[in-house]
């Protein structure tokens, strides 16, 4: 995660990772990207289930009904205390829709008791009054609801008719209990346009948060290579990103806005910074370097909904070892695995522009998954790494 409010806006300050000591246990949720042990922020896919048909699904989510090999409630909590025990310090229950397992509650309970952070990413359709306070009544801290555009645009990206004013509703009832909200938005050539609409919802309605996703080719967004952003409606859009945070900063309304998976972002905000504030992009360049960029198989981690646990929530046709036979931990630090072992210093392996790049040790050599889905070369050129050659040093 590249965070705007916070590198861009000055939301973080280069001494405040150092004052916590950077240690992932004693950090708080908005400085873990800086901690240097790294310990993963881990997403649970609690199911496959769904009741929306999301063309960029990377976990092939399907209908409501369908249970399969889902981890059940006992498993789901020795999981949890399997992940205390090594430290994780925030889990993410995702799905599929998480808040279609009625024993979500109970899981985000188990979870809070045991000391973790715990947080859902929800279509937020399905969020009544009544789960809204449920969840709150069990310490929930945080709801990302995945919008993709205003109205009819959200519901073509969804599958489903009605399901942004659903969405909506769910916001505002888990607003209505304290919960923290934040939108999640996926960039892509369908909905790009509708970015400053996003920015008008998340005023008019008072979300605190939203994350800005670039594209990965994975899953249902597998099929969809063609409909990324060129090179330059990306910088315009990570402009555009910066513009209107500072001008939400500039009017004391400090939201946190970032984005994601596409860590060109680091480099090209500091370039930025660079022509307009050159105090604040040094301080910029300290905080890139202690974010390291691309996290895959470091500092997140992905445990799908039959136990199988993978680099990241893209890498679901990648699994190192499941839950269900080998302890978290274990399974996450055996580097006897090759892909394993190469993730953990990946900066070693990648090819190519990556490999010659003066920014690698910010970027982390950027996202695999869209290499191997582009090339068939886990360790090849990113394409949607939009920095020139000059920027980066060819």
């Amino acid at each position: 995660m590249i965070g705007i409010s916070k590198l861009y806006c000055g939301a973080v300050e280069a001494s405040d990772p150092l004052r916590y000591g950077r240690e992932s246990g004693r950090l708080p949720s908005h400085l873990l990207q800086f901690s240097k042990d790294k310990k993963p922020v881990v997403v649970w896919n609690t199911t496959k289930r769904c009741n929306l048909k999301c063309v960029h699904c990377y976990a092939f989510a399907e209908g409501e009904g369908l249970r399969k090999n889902e981890l059940t409630t006992d498993e789901g909590k020795r999981l949890i205390d399997d992940l205390a025990l090594f430290g994780v310090p925030v889990i993410l229950f995702s799905g599929g829709e998480p808040v279609l397992r009625d024993d979500l509650p109970v899981l985000i309970d188990y979870a809070v008791k045991k000391g973790m952070r715990a947080v859902i990413s929800t279509n937020g359709t399905l969020i009544t009054e009544e789960k809204a306070r449920t969840f709150a009544q069990f310490s929930l801290s945080y709801i990302g609801v995945s919008l993709d555009g205003i109205a009819d645009v959200n519901d073509a990206f969804r599958g489903v008719n009605g399901a942004y004013g659903k969405a909506i509703a769910g916001i505002r009832n888990a607003k209505k209990t304290g919960i923290k909200v934040g939108l999640r938005f996926t960039i892509n050539k369908r909905n790009f346009e509708e970015i400053p609409k996003i920015f008008d919802l998340i005023e008019e309605e008072q979300i605190q948060r939203v994350c800005f996703y670039h594209l990965v080719y994975a899953g249902r967004g597998s099929k969809l290579v063609e409909e990324d952003l060129t090179h330059a409606e990306t910088r315009q859009v990570v402009d555009y990103i910066m513009d209107r945070t500072k001008d939400f900063f500039n009017k004391g309304r400090e939201i946190e806005v970032l984005t994601v998976d596409n860590h060109a972002d680091g480099p090209y905000v500091y370039l930025r910074l660079l022509k307009e504030d050159t105090a604040r992009a040094q301080e910029v360049y300290e905080l890139l370097m202690m974010n390291e960029g691309n996290a895959s198989g470091v500092g997140i981690a992905c445990i799908d909904e039959e136990g199988n646990v993978h680099a990241d929530q893209f890498w679901r046709h990648y699994s190192f070892g499941n839950v269900r036979e080998r302890s978290f931990g274990e399974i996450w630090m055996d580097t006897t695995n090759e892909l394993m072992a190469k993730l953990k210093e990946k900066k070693k392996f990648v090819k190519g522009r990556c490999a010659k790049c003066k920014w690698l040790d910010i970027c982390g050599g950027n996202f695999r998954v869209r290499a191997e889905a582009v090339s068939g070369d886990i360790w090849g050129d990113d394409p949607q790494c939009y920095l020139s050659d000059q920027e980066i040093g060819l």
